[in-house]
């Protein structure tokens, strides 16, 4: 089947033998198996939709058809790869095999990319054999060999693949543009293997982070700032921009191992300066000067660090046991310390008004 590169779209274009538009289809009739066709051409529009993915914009819409697709003008005797069917991990495959005769093999991850879903089981065993077998491959290619990405072994397991379905995983580099020196020799190097999370790649991330916190920190800056001022209102801006956006910048630096510690920590740092111009505040009695010198230091901080938590997913530097344990240790100290900066605002503002300090 051919079908542009571009068209996102859980349909096949042969379904019930109809054709769409800018589509034709060409089945193997001895596997009866339909195979797509896709170029190594990223257009601007798949490119306008790797933006739109990154900053979290119609989310789910960044998939298209599972299935088998064949790139250039493969032989029975070319190799074959695994991809999930997110646009940004297809396009990232077909762009690195430029000029490469492929298949490539796309399961339905539910459009999630290829680490998050063999964590979540999506690009895993089950759906890899069901592939396989559901777009008889085996009577496409003569060889029983397909190449998956290293960051999709978690999900996989070669010996049962193999046993169900006769065909041998092998991984590939951990990124797709070291595929063409890989396929010379079907051996990785150390630096094919070796997972990088370099400053790009951390910062590529904050975009989807910091749309998913937007609203909510509009509505509370607005509160804020017609409760306590404006300098409140950029509390709240500063705690989530740390979160989101200085976090990921500076997460290497940081000390500590755990997110959360990391967050704890960026999060006290920008919640000195408010805590000094609160401190440092006119017409205040001892006491309310160090309460309101307490509150951002019990809010902000843990704030930036619940966000911090955020990227866990994202990292090569955590594992899910460890996720899982920052989670049930430190998310109670965060709603802890975020309740009792809420008490005592509340008490200082109603103690106020009353006059009392």
């Amino acid at each position: 089947m051919t079908i542009p590169a571009t068209e996102n779209t859980q349909q096949s274009c042969c379904d019930e033998g109809r054709k769409k538009p800018a589509c034709s289809c060409s089945v193997n009739t001895d596997s009866k198996s339909v195979i797509h066709a896709t170029t190594d051409f990223i257009t601007f529009e798949n490119r306008w939709d790797h933006f739109l993915a990154r900053w979290g914009i119609n989310r789910s819409g960044h998939i298209f058809a599972p299935g088998l697709y064949r790139l250039g003008n493969p032989t029975a005797d070319s190799p074959v790869f695994a991809s999930a069917n997110y646009t940004l991990s297809f396009d990232a495959l077909r762009e690195a095999l430029a000029g490469i005769d492929a298949y490539i093999l796309v399961l339905d991850t539910k459009g999630i990319n290829v680490w998050c879903a063999a964590g979540k089981g999506t690009f895993g065993t089950d759906e890899l054999v069901r592939s396989i077998k559901a777009t008889g491959l085996s009577g496409v290619v003569t060889h029983r060999r397909i190449i998956l990405p290293q960051l999709g072994a978690p999900g996989v397991s070669a010996h049962e693949v193999l046993r169900q379905s006769g065909f041998m995983v092998e991984y590939g580099p951990v990124r797709a543009k070291d595929l063409p020196a890989y396929l010379s020799t079907h051996t990785a190097t150390r630096e094919m293997r070796t997972v990088r999370f370099t400053l790009s790649n951390r910062l590529v991330l904050t975009p989807i982070e910091l749309v998913h916190v937007l609203l909510p920190l509009i509505a509370v800056a607005v509160v804020l700032y017609f409760l306590a001022g404006l300098v409140a209102a950029l509390g709240a801006v500063t705690a989530v921009l740390a979160g989101t956006v200085l976090f990921p910048a500076l997460l290497p630096i940081i000390p500590t191992k755990d997110f959360s510690t990391k967050g704890f920590i960026l999060g006290i740092i920008v919640a000195l300066p408010f805590s000094a111009f609160f401190a440092l505040a006119k017409g205040m009695s001892g006491i309310a000067q160090i309460i309101v010198a307490l509150i951002p230091l019990l809010i902000m901080p843990p704030v930036t660090a619940y966000l911090a938590l955020n990227f866990t997913g994202s990292s090569t530097f955590t594992s899910r046991t460890g996720v899982k344990k920052e989670i049930f240790l430190y998310v109670p100290v965060m709603v802890l310390m975020i309740s009792v900066g809420i008490v005592l605002a509340i008490a200082l503002g109603v103690f106020s008004f009353l006059g009392v300090v």
